[in-house]
Protein backbone atom coordinates (compact mmCIF):
# COMPACT_ATOMS: atom_id res chain seq x y z
CA UNK A 1 0.00 0.00 0.00
CA UNK A 2 1.34 3.70 -0.76
CA UNK A 3 1.94 5.38 2.45
CA UNK A 4 0.09 8.68 1.33
CA UNK A 5 -3.26 8.51 -1.28
CA UNK A 6 -3.55 10.63 -3.93
CA UNK A 7 -5.66 13.22 -2.16
CA UNK A 8 -3.74 13.41 0.55
CA UNK A 9 -0.48 13.92 -1.51
CA UNK A 10 -2.69 16.74 -3.14
CA UNK A 11 -3.36 18.56 0.02
CA UNK A 12 0.56 18.14 0.96
CA UNK A 13 1.33 19.42 -2.98
CA UNK A 14 -1.38 22.19 -2.60
CA UNK A 15 -1.69 23.68 0.98
CA UNK A 16 1.49 26.05 0.80
CA UNK A 17 1.23 26.51 -3.15
CA UNK A 18 -0.60 29.50 -3.31
CA UNK A 19 1.47 31.38 -0.41
CA UNK A 20 3.31 34.12 -3.07
CA UNK A 21 -0.76 35.07 -4.38
CA UNK A 22 -1.30 35.27 -7.73
CA UNK A 23 1.31 34.97 -10.76
CA UNK A 24 1.53 36.41 -14.46
CA UNK A 25 1.59 32.78 -15.52
CA UNK A 26 -1.86 31.73 -13.68
CA UNK A 27 -3.57 35.15 -15.08
CA UNK A 28 -2.49 33.99 -18.61
CA UNK A 29 -3.86 31.25 -18.41
CA UNK A 30 -6.93 32.10 -16.59
CA UNK A 31 -7.94 34.13 -19.94
CA UNK A 32 -8.09 31.43 -22.25
CA UNK A 33 -9.62 29.10 -19.82
CA UNK A 34 -12.34 31.73 -19.46
CA UNK A 35 -12.10 32.21 -23.23
CA UNK A 36 -13.25 28.88 -23.88
CA UNK A 37 -15.80 28.36 -20.95
CA UNK A 38 -17.57 31.71 -22.58
CA UNK A 39 -17.50 29.95 -25.68
CA UNK A 40 -19.13 26.51 -24.21
CA UNK A 41 -21.32 28.13 -21.76
CA UNK A 42 -22.39 31.97 -23.13
CA UNK A 43 -25.55 31.28 -24.14
CA UNK A 44 -27.06 29.99 -21.56
CA UNK A 45 -29.26 31.59 -18.49
CA UNK A 46 -26.36 31.57 -16.03
CA UNK A 47 -26.85 33.42 -12.51
CA UNK A 48 -25.06 31.09 -10.09
CA UNK A 49 -21.70 29.78 -10.77
CA UNK A 50 -18.96 27.33 -8.46
CA UNK A 51 -15.71 27.08 -9.32
CA UNK A 52 -14.36 23.63 -8.26
CA UNK A 53 -10.77 23.92 -7.69
CA UNK A 54 -10.60 27.50 -7.82
CA UNK A 55 -6.74 27.59 -7.30
CA UNK A 56 -5.55 31.76 -6.84
CA UNK A 57 -8.78 32.77 -7.78
CA UNK A 58 -7.38 33.75 -11.71
CA UNK A 59 -10.38 32.58 -13.62
CA UNK A 60 -13.10 33.46 -10.85
CA UNK A 61 -11.60 37.31 -11.26
CA UNK A 62 -11.74 36.78 -15.01
CA UNK A 63 -15.24 36.00 -14.59
CA UNK A 64 -15.90 38.61 -12.48
CA UNK A 65 -14.59 41.63 -14.87
CA UNK A 66 -16.47 40.40 -17.69
CA UNK A 67 -19.46 40.21 -15.66
CA UNK A 68 -20.08 36.34 -16.70
CA UNK A 69 -22.49 35.21 -13.99
CA UNK A 70 -23.73 37.28 -10.86
CA UNK A 71 -23.18 35.11 -7.99
CA UNK A 72 -19.65 33.12 -8.19
CA UNK A 73 -18.66 30.99 -5.37
CA UNK A 74 -15.48 28.93 -5.10
CA UNK A 75 -14.28 25.56 -3.32
CA UNK A 76 -10.53 24.85 -3.46
CA UNK A 77 -8.49 22.04 -1.47
CA UNK A 78 -5.46 24.61 -0.65
CA UNK A 79 -5.58 26.32 2.20
CA UNK A 80 -2.93 29.18 0.94
CA UNK A 81 -5.61 28.95 -2.02
CA UNK A 82 -8.48 29.95 0.01
CA UNK A 83 -6.56 32.60 1.58
CA UNK A 84 -5.54 34.36 -2.27
CA UNK A 85 -9.07 34.45 -3.14
CA UNK A 86 -10.73 35.81 0.10
CA UNK A 87 -7.72 38.38 0.02
CA UNK A 88 -8.04 39.50 -3.49
CA UNK A 89 -12.13 41.16 -3.38
CA UNK A 90 -13.94 39.28 -6.23
CA UNK A 91 -16.49 42.05 -6.75
CA UNK A 92 -19.47 39.09 -7.91
CA UNK A 93 -17.40 36.59 -5.43
CA UNK A 94 -20.34 35.32 -2.62
CA UNK A 95 -17.55 33.04 -0.61
CA UNK A 96 -14.87 30.66 -1.17
CA UNK A 97 -14.69 27.65 1.08
CA UNK A 98 -11.85 24.58 1.69
CA UNK A 99 -13.25 21.48 0.56
CA UNK A 100 -11.86 17.82 0.93
CA UNK A 101 -11.52 17.56 -2.79
CA UNK A 102 -14.19 14.87 -2.64
CA UNK A 103 -17.84 15.95 -1.53
CA UNK A 104 -19.14 19.42 -2.28
CA UNK A 105 -20.36 21.65 0.94
CA UNK A 106 -23.66 21.88 -1.03
CA UNK A 107 -27.20 20.81 -1.37
CA UNK A 108 -28.31 19.65 -4.80
CA UNK A 109 -29.48 22.30 -8.03
CA UNK A 110 -28.01 24.53 -5.67
CA UNK A 111 -25.76 26.55 -9.15
CA UNK A 112 -26.54 27.03 -12.73
CA UNK A 113 -23.30 26.19 -13.84
CA UNK A 114 -20.25 24.04 -11.64
CA UNK A 115 -16.63 24.80 -13.41
CA UNK A 116 -14.05 22.31 -13.34
CA UNK A 117 -11.15 23.52 -15.18
CA UNK A 118 -7.59 21.73 -15.67
CA UNK A 119 -8.49 19.97 -11.72
CA UNK A 120 -9.80 16.34 -13.26
CA UNK A 121 -6.33 15.18 -14.16
CA UNK A 122 -5.21 15.88 -10.46
CA UNK A 123 -7.66 13.95 -8.35
CA UNK A 124 -7.53 10.54 -7.16
CA UNK A 125 -11.63 10.18 -7.65
CA UNK A 126 -12.48 11.93 -10.86
CA UNK A 127 -15.63 10.25 -11.30
CA UNK A 128 -16.99 11.03 -7.58
CA UNK A 129 -15.92 14.77 -7.99
CA UNK A 130 -17.67 14.61 -11.51
CA UNK A 131 -20.77 12.84 -9.82
CA UNK A 132 -20.82 15.83 -6.83
CA UNK A 133 -20.35 18.61 -9.64
CA UNK A 134 -23.73 17.01 -11.32
CA UNK A 135 -25.56 16.67 -8.15
CA UNK A 136 -25.14 20.47 -7.84
CA UNK A 137 -25.41 22.35 -10.56
CA UNK A 138 -27.14 21.92 -13.90
CA UNK A 139 -24.58 22.73 -16.18
CA UNK A 140 -21.18 20.92 -15.75
CA UNK A 141 -18.33 22.41 -17.72
CA UNK A 142 -14.86 20.70 -17.99
CA UNK A 143 -11.80 21.26 -19.21
CA UNK A 144 -8.42 19.48 -19.32
CA UNK A 145 -4.91 19.16 -21.07
CA UNK A 146 -5.15 16.14 -23.88
CA UNK A 147 -1.62 14.51 -22.28
CA UNK A 148 -2.69 11.01 -23.63
CA UNK A 149 -0.86 11.43 -26.84
CA UNK A 150 2.18 9.69 -28.84
CA UNK A 151 4.54 11.68 -27.03
CA UNK A 152 3.41 10.43 -23.78
CA UNK A 153 6.02 7.66 -22.12
CA UNK A 154 4.66 4.04 -21.47
CA UNK A 155 5.41 4.66 -17.72
CA UNK A 156 3.73 6.59 -15.51
CA UNK A 157 6.17 9.40 -13.77
CA UNK A 158 4.89 11.87 -11.11
CA UNK A 159 5.58 15.42 -12.17
CA UNK A 160 5.61 18.58 -9.90
CA UNK A 161 1.97 19.34 -11.42
CA UNK A 162 0.28 16.59 -9.61
CA UNK A 163 -1.35 15.33 -12.45
CA UNK A 164 -2.29 11.73 -12.06
CA UNK A 165 -4.82 11.14 -14.84
CA UNK A 166 -4.48 12.01 -18.67
CA UNK A 167 -6.99 12.30 -20.99
CA UNK A 168 -7.44 12.61 -25.18
CA UNK A 169 -10.25 13.99 -26.57
CA UNK A 170 -12.13 10.76 -26.45
CA UNK A 171 -11.22 9.90 -23.31
CA UNK A 172 -12.48 13.02 -21.83
CA UNK A 173 -15.64 12.61 -23.48
CA UNK A 174 -16.08 8.81 -22.17
CA UNK A 175 -15.34 9.61 -18.51
CA UNK A 176 -18.45 12.49 -18.34
CA UNK A 177 -20.86 10.19 -20.45
CA UNK A 178 -20.10 7.04 -17.68
CA UNK A 179 -20.90 9.20 -14.87
CA UNK A 180 -24.58 9.63 -16.68
CA UNK A 181 -24.20 13.00 -18.43
CA UNK A 182 -25.00 14.06 -21.94
CA UNK A 183 -22.41 16.40 -23.50
CA UNK A 184 -23.97 19.31 -25.33
CA UNK A 185 -20.69 20.48 -26.77
CA UNK A 186 -17.07 20.10 -27.34
CA UNK A 187 -14.25 21.97 -28.25
CA UNK A 188 -9.89 21.41 -29.07
CA UNK A 189 -7.71 24.78 -28.56
CA UNK A 190 -4.75 25.50 -28.44
CA UNK A 191 -3.04 27.59 -25.72
CA UNK A 192 -2.85 31.60 -26.55
CA UNK A 193 0.52 32.68 -27.91
CA UNK A 194 1.09 34.74 -25.02
CA UNK A 195 1.58 31.73 -22.85
CA UNK A 196 3.73 30.17 -25.03
CA UNK A 197 5.88 33.49 -25.25
CA UNK A 198 6.06 33.91 -21.66
CA UNK A 199 6.92 30.34 -20.98
CA UNK A 200 9.64 29.88 -23.83
CA UNK A 201 9.82 32.92 -25.72
CA UNK A 202 11.54 32.90 -29.04
CA UNK A 203 11.03 29.27 -29.06
CA UNK A 204 7.38 29.44 -27.60
CA UNK A 205 6.37 31.22 -30.49
CA UNK A 206 7.72 28.76 -32.60
CA UNK A 207 5.55 26.04 -30.98
CA UNK A 208 2.20 28.09 -31.09
CA UNK A 209 2.38 28.64 -34.66
CA UNK A 210 3.38 25.07 -34.85
CA UNK A 211 0.83 23.68 -33.61
CA UNK A 212 -2.03 25.62 -34.38
CA UNK A 213 -1.04 25.18 -38.22
CA UNK A 214 -1.05 21.26 -37.73
CA UNK A 215 -4.62 21.94 -35.08
CA UNK A 216 -6.32 23.97 -38.49
CA UNK A 217 -5.62 21.86 -40.97
CA UNK A 218 -4.64 18.08 -40.16
CA UNK A 219 -7.05 17.90 -36.38
CA UNK A 220 -6.56 14.37 -35.99
CA UNK A 221 -2.31 13.84 -36.66
CA UNK A 222 -1.94 17.24 -34.46
CA UNK A 223 -4.82 15.99 -31.54
CA UNK A 224 -2.63 11.92 -31.50
CA UNK A 225 0.49 13.87 -31.03
CA UNK A 226 0.24 17.05 -29.14
CA UNK A 227 -1.19 18.53 -26.00
CA UNK A 228 -4.01 20.86 -26.32
CA UNK A 229 -6.74 21.66 -24.43
CA UNK A 230 -10.03 19.96 -24.73
CA UNK A 231 -13.08 22.21 -22.97
CA UNK A 232 -16.93 20.07 -23.17
CA UNK A 233 -20.08 21.70 -21.67
CA UNK A 234 -21.87 18.36 -20.08
CA UNK A 235 -25.79 18.26 -17.94
CA UNK A 236 -28.01 15.72 -16.44
CA UNK A 237 -30.41 14.07 -19.27
CA UNK A 238 -34.08 15.25 -19.57
CA UNK A 239 -35.99 12.57 -20.44
CA UNK A 240 -37.08 12.71 -24.11
CA UNK A 241 -34.99 15.85 -24.38
CA UNK A 242 -32.64 17.19 -26.91
CA UNK A 243 -29.88 16.47 -23.95
CA UNK A 244 -30.29 13.03 -24.62
CA UNK A 245 -30.04 12.79 -28.21
CA UNK A 246 -26.91 15.45 -27.95
CA UNK A 247 -25.04 12.48 -26.06
CA UNK A 248 -24.67 10.21 -28.92
CA UNK A 249 -23.59 12.87 -31.55
CA UNK A 250 -20.04 13.50 -32.29
CA UNK A 251 -18.20 16.00 -31.01
CA UNK A 252 -17.87 19.53 -32.24
CA UNK A 253 -13.68 20.71 -33.69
Amino acid sequence: MPELDARERAVRQYDHYYKDGPSEWRRLGAVDKVRNIVALCGQLSVRSILEIGAGDGAILSRLSDLGFGDELHAVEISGSGVDVIRRRGIPRLVECRQFDGATLPYLGNRFDLAILSHVIEHVENPRQLLYEAARVARYVFVEVPTEDNSRRPDNYLPDSVGHINFFSRRTIRWLVQSCGLCVLTQITTNPSMETYVYRARRRGWIQYQTKQTLLRWVPNFARRHFCYHEALLATRPRVGSDAQRTAARPAER
